[in-house]
Order: structure tokens, then sequence, then C-alpha cells
């Protein structure tokens, strides 16, 4: 019997987080497409790329949460409830001073508040990405391809269909042992439509209304870091900033908010280098490591969160 898709999607949401818990309702979502590409590898190439940006979000999001307080991040005493980083504290102590330096120029009200309403948007990109896409994963493990045939919309054909479509029957002729070239070939080129989906229908309107500086700090901020899936000396990066320039970036001539520019980039850098990550999946590869780790929802994010911090506030003029 078919489902209707807000039966899938409310199934999939009571497994999440609420959604003002931003950091663990991130690795909920990331841990989901995890599980789908680890459990399901030789189809669901769109979920494994789907957790690597996904936990790039979450580093975002962990950023956030240092816009929220700036204050509290650099003081030397914490007090007992300080909320989301009150364990951290209690660990790391003075050494977390050193990691985050919080810029002066944060405690500027205004500065502080626009960036932090381009952060609830990607956000909001995030949940709406897993809402507008996921349910469609789950209905096809399910009840395959007629399962979402029967509940898709009008603006949901032209890619997430015909990308469910090319997966399916590439997994039939993988079944049946046939054809096995052209049946990874429909596959990645499904995953490929799914990919086109969440870009053009699910992100664009949210990278629409991002604030100009907003879209600099995201243009910097893309970049899927596949570290430790690929053998030593591979290029494991895949940086908007780095692909365009960083000064074409800077001045926004190229913008990851831009679907050409953003779409340029996916095809010439993010996908070549993804298809390299997912060719390499073995059993004890550094890909599954990873993998597993997100889909543990192992909190390591610290450095990642460091490193993100590091990265945009120089563009901002700030002291980082």
């Amino acid at each position: 019997m078919i489902r209707p898709k807000e039966e899938w999607k409310k199934q999939l949401e009571a497994g999440l987080p609420p959604k003002n818990e931003l950091v663990q309702r991130n690795k909920a979502i990331t841990a989901h497409y995890a599980n789908w590409y680890l459990e399901n590898q030789q189809w669901f190439k769109w979920a494994g790329m789907a957790a690597f940006a996904s936990y790039q979000v979450g580093v975002a999001l962990a950023l956030s949460e240092l816009l929220y307080a700036p204050d509290g991040m650099v003081a030397k005493k914490p007090k007992e409830e300080t909320g989301f980083f009150t364990n951290l504290f209690k660990l790391y102590g003075f050494a977390f001073d050193l990691i985050f330096s919080i810029p002066v120029a944060l405690h500027d009200f205004a500065t502080r508040q626009l960036l932090l309403n381009d952060l609830d948007e990607i956000k909001n990109g995030n949940d709406e990405i897993f809402g507008d896409i996921a349910w469609a994963h789950a209905a096809y493990l399910e009840g395959g391809i007629k399962e979402i045939e029967a509940n898709v919309s009008e603006r949901e054909r032209e890619y997430m269909l015909a990308g469910f479509k090319l997966i399916d029957e590439g997994a039939a002729l993988l079944k049946q042992n046939k054809d096995v070239e052209k049946a990874r070939q429909m596959i990645r080129e499904g995953n490929v439509k799914l990919l086109r989906h969440e870009q053009l229908n699910t992100l664009q309107p949210i990278f629409d209304r991002i604030s100009p500086l907003g879209k600099i700090v995201v243009s910097f901020g893309s970049a899927l870091d596949f570290e430790g899936a690929l053998a030593k000396g591979e290029k494991c990066m895949a940086s908007f900033s780095e692909h365009f320039g960083y000064t074409a970036t800077l001045t926004g001539a190229k913008s990851v908010t831009n679907p050409e520019n953003r779409w340029q980039w996916i095809e010439e850098n993010v996908l070549p280098i993804w298809k390299k990550v997912d060719e390499g999946y073995a059993e004890n590869s550094g890909l599954k490591a990873r993998l597993t780790a997100m889909a543990a929802k192992e909190p390591t994010m610290l450095q990642q969160v460091s490193g993100f911090a590091n990265t945009i506030y120089p563009v901002l003029g700030l002291r980082g």
C-alpha cells in the first residue's frame, strides 16, 4: 500500500531533535545521510555527498553558537549555567580560549546579527534539503520506485523522480550482473540529478535571502573536506574559493549563491573528487571510517569550527 509523502516526512521528523537544538539536529540529519550511504553504497551516492555537506553546515552552526554569546566565550571563569558549551568549558578551561578568540567587531550588534540571520538561513537550508529529499530515500528503500512515483509533485519530476528512476534501473542491472559499467553510470547520473534538484529547487531560494556580506562569507566557507578518504597526496578538499580564486570570491565576482557559479564548481571540482572518494570505498577505507563516525554522531567539531573561523574572520576584516 502506498503511503502519503507527509507520512514519510513525519516518520523522519519524529527521529530528529527539535529545530531549536541546532547542532544536535544537524548531527542527526548528517547521521541519516551517512547511514543511507553506508547501507546502500552502490546506489545512494547523493546521500554520501550530503553527509559531508551537512557535516560542514554543522561546523557553521557550531560557529553560530559562538556568535550568539561571544562574551561567554572569552570569560575566564564560566558560570555554572552557560548553555551549549558548559561541558566544553569544564573540559578545556583556558586551552579553549587559546583556540577561539572572538573578534571584538562581533560585539557590534548589527554586524553580529547580520551574520546570525544568514546562519539561520543556512540552518533552514539544511532542514529543507532533508525535508525535501530524505522522504524519497526512505520511501524507495521500503516501497521502491512506485512509492516515489505516487508521491512526487510536478516540481520534483524533472530531477528527483528522473534521478531515482535511473538509480532504480541501474540497481536492477547490478542485481542481474548485467552491463555493470552501464549500470554504475546510470546510478551516478541519477544521483547527479538528485543533486541538481537539491541545488536548483531547494537551496536557491535560501541563498537568494542571504545578505551581500553573508554571500561572501558563505562562499569562503563552502568546501567539502574528504580528508582521510583518499590516499596521501591526492586532493581531498573541494573548496569554492580555491577553485575560483580568493579575489574573485572576495569581490563577489564569483559566489556560491549564484546557481551558475555553484554548479560550475560542483561539476569541475566537487564531483570529480567525490567520484574518486566513492570509488575508493572499502571495508577498511578512510571513507567508511569517516562516515561511520558521522553515523554515530561523534562530537568531532571543535577543530573544524576553529578552522572555519580562522578562514572566515580575515574575510570580514576581523581579528582571528
